[in-house]
């Protein structure tokens, strides 16, 4: 990660997977092993799995092991990306998302100046390719997008189903000629994958292009490249590069 050096490191959930003390601890050295600055966000499995710490102490440990802001918010020259929170107790697996949220991230990534590229970062997605149908998604997912459109986000950062892919918004959802790019990460470093290898995704910008390459662990522990997408962006809507 260090010889990429990379401008932000962004985790889109489940730092755990019980939500363990000792979990939190060692989650906390990886990651005070990783370039800074930081864009980290809980997913389901840092949520308690006992019933009684699962509501009374919901994600106590991840606010002393991790950070105090389940939300964090980051933007320089190029970028400005916002982080939600979509991990519940009421939810085992599932996500949701609700609206003062929805309202956060409209006046955030709303009033950011219009030439950034726009990102949002959650556990679970807003978007998937279309064969995995609408009851994977984080719930209100249809609404959230809709009102994320007005705001131009450009490109929304998921994990939870630990499989690399990406792929255009229009396929699933139509606002006018609004089109952003959904960028699914792999199983970084669990043992826990979905017939894929640890992965993970190093996105590059420039100008109205965006490059997302997957790395992808080999069999003597490097990532190495496995695939790249490429997308442009012509009049607020993101396309596939014609180079791809």
């Amino acid at each position: 990660m260090k010889q990429l050096n990379p401008d932000v490191v962004v985790l889109s959930g489940d730092l755990t997977q019980r939500a363990r003390r000792q979990e939190f601890e060692r989650a906390r050295e990886f990651l005070d092993a990783l370039p800074n600055p930081q864009i980290v966000v809980p997913g389901n499995h840092d949520v308690p799995a006992h019933i009684v710490a699962r509501f009374a102490n919901t994600l106590d440990n991840y606010r002393r092991y991790i950070s105090p802001d389940l939300e964090p918010f980051y933007q320089d020259e190029e970028v400005a990306i916002a982080g939600l929170n979509t991990a519940r107790s009421l939810t085992i697996k599932g996500g949701k998302v609700d609206i003062h949220q929805m309202e956060r991230v409209e006046s955030t990534l709303g009033n950011a100046p219009a030439d950034l590229l726009k990102i949002i970062v959650t556990h679970h997605p807003f978007d998937m390719p279309e064969h995995y149908g609408n009851r994977k998604l984080v719930r209100r997912a249809a609404m959230a997008m809709a009102r994320f459109a007005r705001c131009g986000v450009d490109v929304y950062l998921a994990g939870h189903f630990h499989r690399s892919y990406c792929g255009r918004t229009a396929e699933r959802y139509t606002f006018g000629e609004y089109s952003a790019i959904f960028v699914q990460a792999g199983t970084a470093c669990s043992t826990r994958g979905r017939g894929e290898p640890n992965a993970f995704n190093v996105i590059r910008t420039q100008d109205r292009r965006i490059s997302i390459d997957t790395l992808s662990m080999s069999s003597d522990g490097s990532f190495r490249p496995v695939a790249t997408e490429k997308f442009q962006r012509d009049d607020g809507s993101w396309t596939r590069a014609l180079d791809s």
